[in-house]
């Protein structure tokens, strides 16, 4: 089916909720590599999300009250955000399908508010996320 092609400056939206962990989100922009342009940008090919990092995120875990900070990553894309028919240098071009999962690895630890505190134990949570597009003309599939 026929979907938007993403291009550079647009954006990766992530959901607050990643298992028990409830993140303060930021949007995550990405930087196209593919040849062609649309309006002007680039359009972005896939393992261009890779580079989508959203650092200083602050993070809460329940009984982990005192709040921790983590980056945000783009973890997987779903089958339908990667073109199977347009390409850009012998690559599939990014889509902006359905949603994809997300990655929030923690860099400080959110506590509880005991004597002595309680570091959060789990370093990494999995979300999701979606992109939005700037791009209203070009589509692929």
């Amino acid at each position: 089916m026929l979907d938007f092609i993403l291009v550079t400056g647009d954006r990766a939206i992530f959901n607050p909720i990643f298992g028990k962990a409830i993140v303060a989100v930021r949007p995550g922009s990405l930087t196209g590599t593919g040849i062609p342009t649309v309006n002007k940008k680039k359009i972005c090919l896939v393992g261009d999300e890779k580079k989508v990092v959203v650092p200083g995120c602050s993070y809460t875990s329940p009984p982990n009250v005192t709040p921790g900070t983590g980056t945000l990553f783009i973890q997987s894309l779903a089958p339908n955000q990667k073109a199977r028919k347009v390409k850009s240098k012998r690559t599939a071009v990014l889509l902006k399908g359905t949603t994809f999962t997300a990655r929030f690895q923690v860099i400080l630890p959110a506590q509880t508010p005991t004597i002595p505190p309680t570091p959060d134990p789990i370093p990494v949570y999995f979300g999701t996320g979606i992109f939005t597009t700037t791009n209203m003309k070009a589509k692929g599939t």
